[in-house]
């Protein structure tokens, strides 16, 4: 059981190879094929989890000797589909396979198969010599804003475009994140010209992919590698001509045996460069022509190549994913931005280029595309274009030990049962008591089919759209059902609300697919230029952690591990009342109106996070934290504790403080720093997204500076300061809140 063709290709093709299946062992062909298949006597059957796409009405077998093997069992298996297996083979027993393991607090899997029965992890494969290490190297520009009026032209061009309202919703999703900054002209230049010198000099070492954040990148990343690779490889034989006439002119014997050695490593990087195919691959979508075109890329040839792959010396095809596995076939390089980042192991792959946000299972797979063993093969290389560190210390946290817990106990589920339903049927009411109230009966949909569901589910989509804020708060409703729900996989006593579940799905399907199908290109475009020509890459300094690198086998994995696990296991949300939960998320998607929000310096925060993540002393000492890690208590808590003060009110104490005040001062400057905190706290917790409406930021700022004025020790703090002390601990309190941190009672973003 897989969750993708190419597995199931791969993994039919395996059994096949070891002689346990032949041509004619069965594939299910569709969801009724599956059900015939599995009411027969077959020793196997290969399918994809998407055949179990009947409704379910009596088991299509209740023997209880069948075995559902699963592969990549971390996804897929808590869905609709996977709920249809477990009904069709009701006394079938399941075990689950994967590549990437189970994060610690990832109950869902454990729930659905259990605890691990066997366990190979990161660390034992590489002290088995059946990975080989892996390097990590930071490249990439710092970057820079260069026009200060973002705002005003994004909000101009916003207005102009006259949004209908899926339109708008769909630039709410799109824009202030880093997609624009990571794909701003002025950064994919630098960022190709850095990616031809580099791998152009790693060309002995193997193969290389490219992985880009979309696929439309991808495309824009190969229109600026290709011609750079050709002005490449002609400087490289214009050094190769004029070091043959000096080896020729020379007489001194040394002289000539050195270069030599030179004219021969630059005839190889030559050829090798020359023979060179760079491609890229990406899955086909609907109006992928059209989209890329837009962008001014032609996807057409390399669409032929993805579906015909190469022709080979005597005129056969070889297909694309065979010629990237062989070592000796001339496809070196390939620009990804999801395909071959899982389950997809080529040997003599040595660099992998990140240039694309990634967390998690998903990190940890592509990383893993770099570490299999090849002859020659010393290390893989990981070079992060786009940051990727503070997720990539996590991921090996989780990733190198495992998870030293069993986890089948069902102890994950904190709350007793029966409260979990009563927390799933509040939710349900309420998303079908939203709908009534707007003029459509959820209870149309109970068993309806064909043209009267299709009917139903139209209804119920228009009387949803009477305004932008009934919508919302539907889908606000409807992801808190979801959540409820997957807190109950695989308890019997879920299934009586499951037909009710599926219908808010359905409608909450139907309305992502209005909005994701909504045209908002050439819009987008214009607000890309906007940002593009904003956006600039600075010139390395110092401080550039330009070419690091680290070898990660030099982590201490446990203590690491032990890190991330200081941070807590997330509490339980499911038994939150759903009202509060609906009034506190609506105000926050209201808060993220595309003509309110503060664009300049939203991409001020992004671009502040990803130079961070490009500082030389940032990853160097990051590297050493993960190397040796301090287990005592960090000296500013030791000061916060010794002054009586939290941790948070230390932190105002120190924004605030001045050398040389008087005791008096001082103990006025802590009761100051107490009292502005308490008043923060209860100021932002009835605004959870303050940081995006210019109204709520100017409450925070006449807080802020109210609580000074009235606390801070005079005449030692003038007014003067009071105002430039007031403005600081703003900046402080925007940043943690944006940055998702909270304060004790909770000043969220």
């Amino acid at each position: 059981m897989t969750d993708r063709e190419d597995l199931d290709d791969q993994i039919f093709r395996t059994f096949v190879g070891c002689g346990v299946a032949d041509d004619k062992t069965p594939r299910a062909k569709s969801g009724e094929d599956l059900q015939a298949l599995l009411g027969q006597n077959q020793r196997f059957v290969f399918s994809l989890i998407h055949k179990f796409n009947q409704n379910v009405t009596a088991p299509y077998s209740e023997r209880d000797d069948i075995i559902v093997i699963s592969d990549e069992a971390h996804r897929s298996q808590g869905g609709k589909f996977a709920r249809n297996m477990r009904l069709a083979l009701p006394n079938a027993s399941f075990i689950g396979f994967t590549g990437t393991p189970l994060f610690k607090y990832d109950h869902l899997t454990r729930r659905i198969f259990g605890g691990y029965i066997s366990r190979y992890d990161f660390k034992r494969s590489e002290e088995d010599h059946s990975t080989v290490r892996l390097v990590y190297e930071n490249r990439g520009e710092k970057l820079g804003i260069a026009r200060l009026d973002l705002n005003d032209r994004i909000a101009a061009k916003v207005e102009e475009a006259e949004l209908d309202p899926d339109q708008t919703s769909l630039l709410e999703k799109l824009l202030g994140k880093d997609y624009e900054v990571v794909t701003a002209d002025d950064r994919l230049d630098k960022l190709a010209d850095d990616f031809v010198e580099h791998c152009s000099t790693r060309w002995e070492t193997g193969k290389s992919m490219l992985v880009c954040i979309d696929k439309i990148t991808c495309g824009r990343m190969y229109q600026r590698i290709e011609p750079r690779w050709k002005a490449k490889l002609a400087q490289v034989k214009v050094s190769l001509a004029r070091l043959e006439v000096q080896c020729a002119a020379s007489a001194d014997p040394d002289e000539k045996e050195r270069l030599t050695k030179q004219i021969q490593y630059l005839k190889g990087q030559a050829a090798w460069m020359e023979s060179t195919i760079i491609e890229i691959i990406i899955s086909e979508a609907q109006k992928e022509v059209q989209d890329f075109q837009k962008w001014g890329v032609d996807i057409i040839p390399h669409r032929v190549v993805m579906k015909t792959g190469f022709q080979t010396p005597d005129g056969k095809r070889v297909k694309v994913d065979d010629a990237f596995k062989d070592p000796q076939h001339s496809f070196r390089i390939a620009i990804v931005c999801a395909m071959w980042l899982t389950g997809f192991d080529v040997e003599c792959l040595s660099t992998l280029y990140i240039d694309k946000p990634m967390k998690a299972h998903t990190l940890m797979q592509a990383i893993a595309r770099a570490n299999r063993v090849y002859p020659g093969k010393e290390c893989g290389v990981i070079v992060d274009y786009n940051g990727v560190l503070t997720s990539l210390r996590k991921a090996l946290a989780e990733y190198a030990l495992g998870d030293e817990e069993d986890g089948d106990d069902g102890s994950e589920i904190v709350e007793p049962i029966g409260e979990l339903v009563r927390s799933l049927v509040q939710a349900i009411e309420a998303a079908e008591d939203h709908l009534r109230q707007l003029g459509f009966e959820p209870s149309r949909l109970r068993g309806a089919k064909g043209f009267a569901r299709i009917e139903a589910l139209r209804d119920a989509v228009d009387a949803l759209y009477v305004s932008d804020e009934s919508k919302q708060r539907f889908e606000i409703m409807a992801r808190q059902v979801f959540a409820r729900f997957k807190a109950l996989l695989m308890e019997p006593s879920s299934y009586a609300y499951v037909e009710r579940h599926d219908n808010l799905e359905t409608i909450y399907k139907k309305l992502e697919e209005k909005r994701d199908t909504a045209d908002v290109t050439e819009v987008l475009k214009e607000l890309h230029k906007i940002v593009n020509e904003a956006i600039r890459a600075q010139e390395p300094g110092e401080d550039h952690a330009e070419g690091l690198t680290v070898d990660l086998s030099q982590i201490d994995f446990e203590k690491l591990r032990d890190e991330f696990a200081k941070k807590g296991r997330r509490k339980h949300a499911a038994l939150q009342d759903i009202r509060d939960v609906v009034e506190a998320k609506l105000q926050q998607m209201l808060g993220r109106n595309p003509l309110m929000m503060d664009y300049y310096r939203r991409y001020l925060e992004i671009v502040a996070e990803y130079n961070r993540e490009k500082d030389r002393v940032t990853v160097e000492q990051t590297f050493a934290e993960l190397v040796k890690l301090a287990n005592s208590l960090d000296i500013e808590q030791r000061r916060a504790a010794e002054e009586g003060l939290s941790d948070d009110e230390y932190v105002l104490f120190q924004l605030l403080f001045r050398d040389n005040l008087s005791k008096v001062d001082r103990e006025k400057l802590k009761q100051a720093s107490k009292s502005l905190l308490t008043s923060l706290r209860d100021l932002l917790q009835r605004m959870p997204a303050w940081t995006q409406n210019s109204q709520t930021q100017a409450e925070v700022k006449v807080l802020v500076l109210d609580s000074l004025w009235q606390n801070l020790p005079r005449p030692t703090f003038t007014d003067r300061e009071a105002q430039q002390l007031a403005d600081s601990i703003y900046d402080y309190v925007w940043q943690r809140s944006t940055s998702g941190a909270s304060w004790g009672a909770g000043i969220g973003a």
